[in-house]
């Protein structure tokens, strides 16, 4: 590998990968339109993204007049739904990703994606913009029983890259959390969905570019 300290780098994908901030909204605002809610703005469902859909529309609900008996999982599939069927419509990938993701490669080290999104969704929406198949493994927050913060993802994801040593870039305090109780080094972007400041999530680092992805982790 070049000398290169790492074997995986394992991101999370949306608000890392990708800015998927735009459907993720509208799929959320169609939904509370079925029980005639009001639609809430993008900065509002902003720091509902990162557990998963379903924390998502949980989330909505509260913020737009409360979570009526069984709402959510009433309302949940129909989400889905609308999501796929619009899930590229307004996202896109972050600056420098691309270039980053060549950069691992050509250095030999294997590429992967643990999101709380649930996989078939997370395969469906890479598969947009080419990045499904360049990743050595795609574990989604229904592929290994839990999901992040647990280190189960980021500990299937080393595991089935074939083991050896791993950092994992996210935006979150769940990535965060994850990669450090599974032992890997985090590396937050500041450009992201936190829910706080990114300097307060408590990764081992954070950039505020892509270019920066790679010549910090050949210094680690």
């Amino acid at each position: 590998m070049n000398g290169f300290p790492f074997a995986t780098v394992g991101f999370d994908l949306d608000g890392t990968l990708l800015d998927t901030l735009g459907d993720l909204a509208a799929a959320v605002n169609h939904t509370l339109a079925l029980i005639d809610r009001a639609p809430l703005t993008t900065d509002a469902v902003r720091p509902m993204i990162g557990r998963g859909a379903k924390h998502m529309l949980e989330e909505g609900l509260r913020a737009s007049g409360g979570v009526p008996d069984g709402a959510v999982e009433r309302l949940y599939p129909g989400l889905l739904r609308f999501y796929e069927a619009h899930i590229a419509v307004h996202s896109r990938p972050f600056p420098g990703v691309v270039a980053a993701l060549d950069r691992l490669d050509a250095l030999g080290v294997r590429t992967a994606v643990v999101t709380n999104k649930v996989e078939h969704l997370a395969r469906v929406l890479l598969a947009e913009f080419g990045l499904a198949d360049r990743m050595a493994t795609i574990i989604g927050g229904d592929s290994v029983g839990s999901r992040k913060p647990s280190p189960e993802p980021i500990r299937a994801m080393i595991e089935r890259c074939g083991g050896g040593r791993a950092a994992f870039v996210g935006d979150s305090i769940y990535d965060v959390m994850a990669a450090k109780h599974a032992g890997v080094p985090s590396i937050a972007v500041s450009f992201g969905f936190p829910d706080r400041p990114a300097g307060e999530l408590g990764a081992d680092h954070v950039i505020d570019r892509y270019d920066e992805l790679v010549p910090l982790l050949a210094r680690l």
